[in-house]
């Protein structure tokens, strides 16, 4: 059995974000030792180290809802884990496409040498004038 501090050493995870996961149903709600201690079962630490890692991967709370009670049956297709992962390939693919254009328009309105006044400088300007971007962003 593992305390609620234990589990948040071993995991990583913080402890209100252990509760959180409690209150959303990703874990189940500890047994209480006579102290009124949450007490979890190595299972416990299992699925949160699994939450963790899919947290760290980008995935939103309901997609791993979704694995979660997917791997509750490991003798079904992987079909829909591929699909959930997939999804979130495509979402992370336009968010890496979306920063590549924040960066080339933050590497364009830098590129001046910095000898300029404040008065004269183009980052104060073009983020005062969204026309003066290259690009929309």
């Amino acid at each position: 059995m593992y305390s609620i501090g234990d589990l948040s050493r071993r995991t990583g995870v913080k402890i209100p974000t252990i509760r959180y996961y409690e209150q959303m149903g990703l874990i189940a709600a500890p047994e209480r030792s006579e102290g009124n201690q949450r007490r979890y079962e190595k299972r416990e630490l299992e699925r949160l180290a699994f939450i963790r890692h899919a947290r760290d991967l980008g995935l939103s709370i309901e997609s791993i809802r979704d694995l979660l009670a997917l791997s509750q049956h490991p003798e079904r297709p992987c079909g829909e884990a591929d699909r959930i992962a997939k999804e979130h390939l495509v979402t992370v693919r336009e968010k890496i496409a979306q920063l590549q254009k924040l960066e080339r328009e933050l590497e364009r309105i830098v590129a001046c040498n910095g000898d300029h006044t404040i008065g004269d400088c183009y980052v104060i300007r073009a983020l005062a004038d969204h026309s003066m971007c290259g690009t929309d962003h």
